[in-house]
Parts: structure tokens; sequence; C-alpha cells
């Protein structure tokens, strides 16, 4: 299993592979398991701010990315 701060590097390298902007702060929300699902780490840069935002779900279990978004404003 990986902590918060590693599941913010997977998050901020995908951010640099795909050539978005990775702001602070950045707000990450671990997500415990429910009924057999993996526990998962919600990140989002520019928390609580306006502007540029990218948001990542990583699998807690195996860091991979489940799901990415990105707002360019």
């Amino acid at each position: 299993m990986i902590g918060e701060s590693e599941a913010i590097e997977i998050a901020r390298a995908r951010a640099l592979e795909k050539g978005w902007a990775f702001a602070e702060p950045i707000a990450v929300v671990h997500r415990r398991s429910w009924f057999g699902r993996s526990n998962r780490f919600e990140i989002e840069t520019n928390a609580g701010k306006r502007g540029t935002k990218a948001r990542f779900t990583v699998d807690a279990a195996t860091g991979t990315i489940i799901s990415e978004g990105y707002l360019a404003r």
C-alpha cells in the first residue's frame, strides 16, 4: 500500500507527463474501502481556490491512477 506522499508524487508525475499545471495548495482525501473495493486517494490541486485544477484518483493498493481530469481556466 502506498502513502499519501507517494500518491501525490504519482499524480504530480502524470500532470507533468500531460503538460498540466500542478499548483499548490493540494488537498488529499484518503477514502477507505467499502464492500471489497480498494482504498484510494483523491487529490485536487489549487484546492479551495478559483482557477486551474487537476484532479486525480489513485488506487492506494497499487498506485495506479483510476481517474484524472483537468480544468484549464
